[in-house]
């Protein structure tokens, strides 16, 4: 089989040497430019025909990348690649995964069916799993997830004294409790209560055995970052000088620095966004990964 290439939307070009170098691919380059009406032109700057295509893409502001992601997919199979693959360290739409009122559209499987009709198989990082057991059940071609609990674990060990590793909502609890056994640390998960998008309180549990710890946050995903600040002040009003937060995916969609005013807060992220707040490499993980899903026997597509 001819050696794999793997390409690299813009913006994603800091993880594509160590996938490449694992898997022992090609880099290859995309001619992008957009035109004033808003349409997307696309190149090939590399010879595909008869070769596995990886497209690298991280999908934070999905609406900006899907479109030429999906033109680049379907290039890529018009110009002969053997098969067309996709690693997206953040995996978008996954938030809407049931109809809560009449007349909603339930965009996380009309996303699984856009990007299982364009892609032979995908590898992401720790996909927001709410009420979907896993990704086979909306996707119907091979996914790998990629867990970032070890390396984040590895990242407290390394920088955290006497941790106590703490969920900001019950949803956390897969995350943080997978953390704290990897290290032996104990951990609790807080009640949260939305009412916005940006309006956000939370309660806590008995802290009083964890009085002399250093809580660490740790969730999936930080957007507004308003459930981190709520998290944060409920822990420093009950006696907890500092705290340090981590989140897998940063989306944060302002500065962070500007979230917590002048409280001592560190805030940390693994690089599956490009983000000044990364601090945890997955790079290998997912290079490991990847490599595993191309030795893998590719099984017949499932209709969608």
């Amino acid at each position: 089989m001819n050696p794999p290439i793997l390409i690299p939307l813009p913006g994603n070009e800091h993880l594509a040497a160590g996938i490449a170098g694992a898997i022992d691919a090609e880099i290859g380059m995309l001619e992008m430019h957009q035109f004033p009406d808003g349409e997307t032109y696309l190149r090939f700057a590399c010879d595909v025909a008869g070769r596995p295509v990886i497209l690298l893409c991280t999908l934070a502001r999905p609406n900006e990348l899907v479109m030429p992601l999906l033109l680049a997919a379907d290039a890529a199979r018009d110009l002969g690649a053997s098969e067309v693959a996709l690693v997206a360290p953040y995996l978008a739409y996954m938030r809407q995964d049931r109809r809560f009122r009449s007349g909603e559209a339930v965009s996380s499987r009309t996303f699984a069916r856009l990007l299982s009709n364009a892609f032979d198989w995908f590898v992401t990082v720790d996909p927001h799993l709410h009420r979907y057991a896993s990704l086979d059940t909306i996707y119907s071609i091979r996914s790998r997830v990629v867990q970032a609990a070890p390396s984040i674990a590895r990242w407290i060990e390394a920088n955290v004294t006497d941790p106590v590793i703490v969920g900001p909502d019950i949803e956390s609890e897969q995350w943080v409790s997978g953390v704290a056994r990897l290290i032996g640390a104990p951990h609790f998960v807080l009640t949260k209560s939305r009412t916005g998008d940006r309006r956000v309180s939370v309660t806590l549990p008995d802290i009083e055995p964890f009085a002399h710890r250093r809580p660490v946050i740790v969730d999936d995903i930080g957007s507004s970052g308003q459930t981190l600040v709520a998290a944060a002040l409920a822990l420093n009003g009950a006696g907890f000088e500092t705290s340090c937060c981590i989140v897998v995916h940063a989306l944060f969609d302002c500065k962070v620095e500007d979230l917590f005013d002048d409280r001592s807060v560190e805030i940390v992220s693994t690089d599956t966004v490009a983000h000044a707040t990364n601090a945890i490499a997955l790079g290998g993980d997912l290079s490991k990964a990847v490599e595993e899903m191309c030795l893998g026997t590719q099984p017949a597509r499932k209709p969608v």
